[in-house]
């Protein structure tokens, strides 16, 4: 009678021990990295221009991922607003200004689009004759799956 009593006990343990590691191994975690990026200069108004965002991000982590939330900065561009220079605007992204993917699967590429990366105003209806030298797209957030 102890041995079967001293047996259920060791078993459970040893059960309980598989369990607990288990569950407190290394979750499986998304990766999201930009693959294709591309600025594409867009006229706003007659003398207003805008630079819009294009591309593709990928899935290359061990896990699916949601609401991947893609957004663009202008490094090189200012806060303040002068006709003929490039300015981003100071305050938090609107919705026009991020795009999020609800759902990317491992290893998945998907197309996203932003617009307003960053403004310029002219004193003259010309396009404007550079654009801004350090623009990036940048994976701000997103969710793994498990």
């Amino acid at each position: 009678m102890k041995f079967r009593l001293w047996f259920a006990v060791v078993l459970c343990g040893v059960v309980m021990s598989c369990l607990l590691m288990v569950s407190c191994g290394e979750k499986k975690q998304g990766k999201v990295i930009v693959t294709e990026q591309e600025f594409v200069l867009r006229r706003d108004s007659d003398k207003a221009y805008v630079m819009d965002a294009r591309g593709k991000v990928k899935n290359v982590g061990q896990a699916d991922v949601k609401n991947v939330v893609v957004t663009g900065y202008c490094r090189s561009c200012g806060e303040l607003i002068n006709p003929g220079n490039w300015f981003v605007s100071d305050i938090e992204k609107t919705p026009d200004q991020k795009d999020t993917i609800n759902y990317l699967p491992v290893n998945a590429e998907e197309e996203f689009s932003f617009k307003g990366v960053a403004f310029i105003y002219n004193m003259v209806p010309e396009e404007p004759a550079a654009i801004p030298e350090k623009m990036e797209v940048v994976v701000e957030s997103f969710e793994s799956v498990n």
